[in-house]
C-alpha cells in the first residue's frame, strides 16, 4: 500500500493537485472537535465499504481572490470546482484500475444557495476531511487554514476500500484569531459576539452570497481573502499590515481590484 501511495502521489502531482492527504474513515468516529460531524455524515453511512478517504486540494490564487467579489473571481470558482470533480473522478478510476473499487464525492453536494437556505449542510463535509487527512486545522472563519496556501483551498474526497498510509492530524493551530475575517465580513457573518469560536451564521452568508449570484459576482471571498495565514501571501508580496483596510498601504492594488470590479458583473 505504501507503493500505492506513491503512485497516488504521482498521479495528484501529474494532475497539477499540490495536495493530497488521507484519513482512515474510522477517524471519523473519534470526535476530535466540538460540535462534531453527526453520524449520518461521516463516511462509513454514506459509503460503508469505504476503509480511506483521499482529499485532494486546489488552490484559488489569492491576486484573483483580492478582486472579490468580481466575475473574475468567479469564473476562478467555477474552474477550480470543475477540476476538482474531475480530478477526484480521475483519481478513483486510478484505484480501481489498481483493484480497489473508489468513489468520488462532488466538491459541494447541493444543488443551489436556495437549497441551503432551507437545510444549510452538504451531505459531507470536505472541510472536516481535509483536517482529518492532516492538511490543515479550521480557523475563526470555519474554513480550513492550510500551511500552503491559508484558507485559499477547495477540497473534494474519494472513498476508497484500499486500506492507504494515513496522514496525522495537524498538530499545530494555524488561525492566529487575528479576527480580520471577522471584522471585515462584510455579511457580518463571523460576529463573534453572538456565535463561539469557529461557527459562523450560515443564513446570513448563504444570503450575501445569493445576493452577489444575481450580479454574477460570487461567491464573496472576504474572509479567504485577508487570513494573513499561507505561504502563498510571501509568494506574491501581500505581506503587508493593513493591505485590505487601508488604501494607501498599496494604492495601485486598490485601483486594480475597482477596476476589475466594475466590468463583468452587476456591481452597485
Amino acid at each position: 500500500m505504501s507503493d500505492l501511495r506513491a503512485l497516488m502521489e504521482e498521479k495528484c502531482e501529474a494532475m497539477d493537485v499540490p495536495l493530497m492527504g488521507i484519513a482512515p474513515a474510522e477517524r471519523w468516529d473519534d470526535e476530535p472537535l466540538t460540535p462534531w460531524v453527526p453520524r449520518e455524515f461521516r463516511p462509513l453511512s454514506i459509503w460503508p465499504e469505504v476503509r480511506s478517504v483521499v482529499v485532494i486540494g486546489l488552490p484559488v490564487d489569492l491576486p484573483i481572490v483580492e478582486t472579490a467579489p468580481s466575475i473574475y473571481y468567479h469564473e476562478l470558482y467555477r474552474t477550480v470546482n470543475t477540476l476538482l470533480d474531475q480530478s477526484a473522478y480521475r483519481l478513483a478510476r486510478f484505484l480501481e484500475r489498481h483493484g480497489h473499487p473508489s468513489i468520488y464525492i462532488p466538491r459541494d453536494g447541493y444543488g443551489s444557495l436556495s437549497v441551503l437556505r432551507s437545510d444549510p449542510f452538504a451531505f459531507f463535509s470536505h472541510r472536516h476531511a481535509a483536517y482529518l487527512a492532516g492538511l490543515g486545522t479550521f480557523g475563526v472563519n470555519n474554513m480550513v487554514l492550510t500551511p500552503e496556501y491559508g484558507p485559499r483551498v477547495r477540497f473534494t474526497s474519494v472513498f476508497t476500500t484500499a486500506e492507504l498510509r494515513a496522514d496525522d492530524v495537524m498538530a499545530e493551530d494555524l488561525c492566529t484569531r487575528c479576527m480580520r475575517c471577522s471584522r471585515l465580513c462584510p455579511a457580518q457573518a463571523l460576529d463573534r459576539r453572538d456565535y463561539p469560536e469557529g461557527l459562523t451564521r450560515k443564513d446570513a452568508c448563504t444570503e450575501h452570497n445569493a445576493s452577489l449570484a444575481r450580479k454574477h459576482a460570487s461567491p464573496c471571498g472576504w474572509c479567504i481573502r485577508v487570513c494573513p495565514i499561507g505561504q502563498d501571501r510571501q509568494r506574491f508580496q501581500r505581506t503587508e499590515a493593513g493591505l485590505y483596510e487601508r488604501e494607501d498601504v498599496r494604492p495601485e492594488l486598490h485601483r486594480s481590484w475597482r477596476h476589475v470590479r466594475s466590468h463583468g458583473s452587476e456591481q452597485s
